[in-house]
């Protein structure tokens, strides 16, 4: 009879194997998505070797100083914005066109570029480099993403007049090695993290989901009138919402 007891009491519950197998997939996953970081840093710190021979493929297009601003005493400034919003396009040939339908017909138009705009995370990033004389060119604008259902904010450059396009061949001097397996695994990792129930447990296990309850939080404390319940002062909550 004892026996039979210690026997009941050493059998494992139905909870108590659900939650083990979970947590048994989880270290799977974290495994996983550890080692497909890895080869990803991999990949990308493989060396790049010259050619030999170089050749030309095709045609790049990107943005310049215009020669006026060349000239002026602010060259070196608006070269320091060139090099965080400039843009390279390329074709196969220097028209640079695309195909579109007008009438039923095909036709050949140019393709637009642009400068890039700058988004709000890289607004606020000091990494990005943005010192307060440059933040002073750009104009803040907000557009509705179908994807994500909300309104997003960005910073758009309010003097593209002073850039111009410039055309050049497009010269091959380096190539990168590939790695085959490296490559397989990758890839058949990759596939795996992206699932659409595997990226849910990464973002909610690994990263930890936002908690919208504390930033509904703070903007209901900075309207309501207990002003002296917040750390910042007053002076510092306008500088804020100026940099914004």
């Amino acid at each position: 009879m004892e026996n039979n007891n210690l026997l009941f009491y050493r059998l494992r519950s139905v909870r108590s194997r659900k939650r083990t197998g979970k947590k048994d997939v989880e270290k799977q996953i974290r495994k996983k998505y550890k080692r497909s970081n890895e080869l990803w840093n991999l990949r990308r710190n493989i060396p790049w070797i010259p050619l030999e021979k170089p050749y030309q493929r095709g045609f790049v297009r990107f943005f310049v100083l215009s020669d006026d601003v060349k000239r002026s005493k602010d060259a070196d400034f608006y070269e320091g914005i060139l090099k965080k919003i400039n843009t390279y396009m390329y074709s196969e040939s220097r028209l640079f066109l695309k195909k579109r339908r007008k009438f039923g017909r095909r036709i050949y138009v140019e393709k637009a570029q642009k400068l890039n705009s700058i988004s709000f995370y890289s607004w606020i990033d000091p990494k990005f480099g943005l010192v307060p004389r440059e933040r002073q060119c750009f104009l803040r604008k907000e557009e509705y993403n179908p994807f994500r259902k909300r309104a997003e904010m960005y910073y758009e450059f309010i003097e593209p007049w002073r850039f111009t396009l410039r055309i050049r061949p497009h010269i091959i001097t380096h190539y990168k090695p590939v790695d085959l397996d490296l490559e397989r695994e990758y890839a058949s990792l990759k596939a795996y993290v992206e699932q659409h129930k595997i990226a849910g447990i990464i973002r909610k296990k690994i990263y930890g989901k936002s908690n919208a309850w504390k930033r509904e939080y703070e903007t209901d404390l900075i309207k309501s009138r207990k002003y002296a319940n917040c750390i910042m002062s007053a002076t510092e909550i306008a500088e804020y919402f100026e940099d914004l």
